[in-house]
C-alpha cells in the first residue's frame, strides 16, 4: 500500500512490499528503537555489529547500507575490516561445527 507524504507517493521498500503494513510497521518500530534509541552500545558499535550480522545473514542490501552508514559515522576502513574479519571467523566456525556434528553422527575419525 502506497502512502502520500508531502505530495510524493511513498512506497515500502521492495523487501517489505509483501509484508502486511501492520506487521511491517511493528518490525520498523522495533528496528528503529533497537538501533537508533540510546542504549548501552553507541551507534558506531551497533553499526559494526550490523555489518557482521548482515554478512552472516547474506543480506546484500543490508551489507551495503550498513557499510555506507558506518562510513558516514566516521568509522575507519580498519574498523570495518575488523568487523568483516570477525564475521569470517564466525562463518568458518559454523562450517566446522556442522562438519564436527556430521563426523560424530557418522562415527568418522579422519585425522585422529
Amino acid at each position: 500500500m502506497a502512502t502520500k507524504k508531502r505530495g510524493k507517493v511513498k512506497r515500502p521498500p521492495r523487501s517489505m512490499s509483501m509484508l502486511e503494513p501492520r506487521l511491517r510497521n511493528i518490525y520498523l518500530k522495533f528496528y528503529k528503537q533497537s538501533y537508533f534509541e540510546p542504549s548501552a552500545l553507541d551507534l558506531k558499535t551497533k553499526e559494526l555489529i550490523a555489518i557482521g550480522c548482515s554478512l552472516i545473514a547474506k543480506c546484500e542490501g543490508c551489507i551495503e547500507g550498513h557499510i555506507r552508514k558506518a562510513l558516514e559515522l566516521g568509522l575507519s576502513k580498519a574498523e570495518i575490516s575488523d568487523a568483516i574479519a570477525v564475521a569470517i571467523g564466525i562463518a568458518g566456525a559454523s562450517v566446522l561445527d556442522k562438519s564436527d556434528k556430521a563426523a560424530i553422527k557418522l562415527d568418522l575419525h579422519h585425522f585422529e
